[in-house]
């Protein structure tokens, strides 16, 4: 049997405020994203504000729980809530602003179709001329292969994105080993 602990004070009332304020940018982050993304325009400007608004949550989370750690105090009851809902906009902005940077083009031309598409017939035709133009690209994306000469050797097919994955691994990787050593 473990003796029982004794509970921590309570966190300071800027460290609940800024534990609070993590929690309603996280929320908030999500919220925006839910509205803001029936408008292409207006959805660019939503999905980076909410990027930073999730980006801020997820800051004000962390060091809320840093800061009631240093002073002893309980952790404040918001700050794992702020973390958890910022990563999530975090995570839907980036990728909502990933892909609007590779379907630009076919977004657009679907969003101008949509608004002069009176019927229904004429909207299953954006829909389907929609479809048709981003299935285009994914398999253009999909079978983009590079080739490669290694070391004057044969070539060899690689995906772009592995060899980007593998650079970042391998830059990521070089910056440890050389703050480990002190450079």
């Amino acid at each position: 049997m473990l003796p029982a602990r004794r509970p921590l004070p309570p966190p300071e009332p800027a460290v609940r405020q800024r534990a609070l304020t993590a929690l309603l940018l996280g929320a908030l982050s999500l919220i925006g994203l839910s509205f803001g993304l029936g408008d292409l325009r207006r959805g660019i400007y939503v999905a980076i504000l909410a990027l930073l608004f999730a980006a801020a949550a997820v800051w004000l989370g962390v060091t809320a729980s840093k800061m009631a750690r240093r002073s002893g105090t309980a952790r404040p009851r918001w700050a794992v809530g702020g973390v958890v809902l910022g990563t999530i906009g975090l995570a839907f902005s980036a990728l909502w602003l990933l892909v609007l940077a590779v379907f630009w083009p076919q977004l657009s031309a679907y969003y101008g179709c949509l608004s002069g598409a009176n019927t229904v017939t004429a909207q299953q035709a954006c829909h389907k001329q929609f479809t048709d133009s981003v299935g285009g690209e994914i398999s253009l994306l999909q079978n983009g292969r590079l080739r490669l000469l290694v070391g004057g050797g044969p070539r060899i097919e690689v995906d772009p994105v592995a060899i980007g994955v593998v650079r970042l691994v391998h830059h990521a990787g070089e910056r440890d080993r050389d703050r480990h050593r002190g450079l």
